[in-house]
């Protein structure tokens, strides 16, 4: 089966972690391990999240020179290098022997006058209390979201994925039989000027729905999205949740989802399953295997029956 892999930011960096290379180092290790294993049955493509490694160069951007911070779309690309070489260098590592593994930096083209850059969405970077945030904010102009009570986070525009550039030796690669490892934080903002000449944009791209995309692109069974939460719940944080065992693109609609986490996967997984994919599984990275089985995790299919378990009164 080919599988569209797309690792979470906070799958590879935990949430309350430092943001120190040993720390993105070791948990790049522990997700290696999960998907080689899946790679011995399967063809995987991984993409990658980026959000708290993009805040955090835009950070350290924004304090050498505040009046004339690195755009969004150049910080995106060192961040899909330096993740991507982590995954590569301990994908290999993990896999047998002669199996070849390649990272492409990915341009992906959005719309300039998509709604998305009216309202931003996308939370990036570190988590700040309160306080925090009224400094930050109030340095650097950046919008805020609170994820929590007294947790908040930067939020910068999202807008949807049109198209893959370099999606040709993508899937020259992949039919090759090489582990590629691409789109990494939803791929680089591109638009297209009148003349056809593409620039960079202020923006990061979901990752989901980039990778949404490419496994469709690449004729994939399956688009697997991995984070640090075991399920797609039902009334999440509420007197009622419940884990969502097996649902379909219909029945997902009439559930409300946080626009700025879970919602761009269930949109994505929707998209793909609809597309004509197999299946869209959501859940967390040491149960990729076990997704793909049916055992954990979320799965989404045209013809899954909903199955719910309570978790809370």
């Amino acid at each position: 089966m080919r599988i569209v892999v797309a690792l979470g930011g906070n799958a590879l960096l935990k949430r309350g972690e430092p943001m120190t290379a040993e720390a993105q180092h070791t948990n790049v290790q522990i997700a290696a391990v999960a998907l080689a294993d899946l790679a011995r049955d399967h063809q995987i493509i991984v993409a990658h999240g980026n959000g708290p490694q993009v805040g955090l160069m835009a950070l350290r951007s924004a304090a050498y020179a505040p009046d004339n911070p690195w755009p969004l779309d150049i910080l995106g690309a060192e961040t899909e290098g330096m993740i991507g070489y982590l995954i590569e260098q301990e994908l290999m590592n993990a896999l047998p022997k002669g199996t070849d593994c390649a990272t492409l930096l990915t341009r992906v083209e959005v719309d300039p006058q998509d709604p998305a850059f009216d309202q931003p969405t996308k939370p990036i970077g570190p988590v700040y209390t309160a306080e925090e945030a009224k400094r930050v904010r109030d340095a650097h102009q950046w919008s805020m979201v609170e994820e929590a009570e007294g947790s908040l986070r930067r939020v910068v525009p999202s807008p949807q994925p049109i198209a893959i550039l370099g999606i040709t030796p993508i899937r020259l690669l992949v039919e090759a039989g090489v582990c590629v490892i691409c789109a990494g934080g939803g791929g680089i903002p591109v638009v297209r000027d009148d003349d056809g000449k593409m620039e960079g944009i202020e923006a990061v791209i979901d990752k989901d729905r980039t990778s949404a995309l490419l496994a469709k692109a690449l004729n994939a069974d399956a688009l697997l999205m991995l984070t640090d939460v075991e399920a797609v719940f039902r009334d999440w944080a509420g007197p009622y949740q419940s884990a969502i065992e097996q649902i379909t693109p219909d029945a997902l609609d009439e559930i409300d989802f946080a626009a700025g986490s879970m919602g761009p996967k269930i949109a994505a997984a929707c998209d793909f399953v609809r597309a004509g994919g197999t299946m869209a599984g959501i859940g967390r990275l040491q149960d990729a295997r076990a997704i793909v089985e049916g055992r954990a995790g979320t799965q989404v299919s045209m013809y899954s029956l909903t199955a719910e378990k309570s978790v809370a009164g």
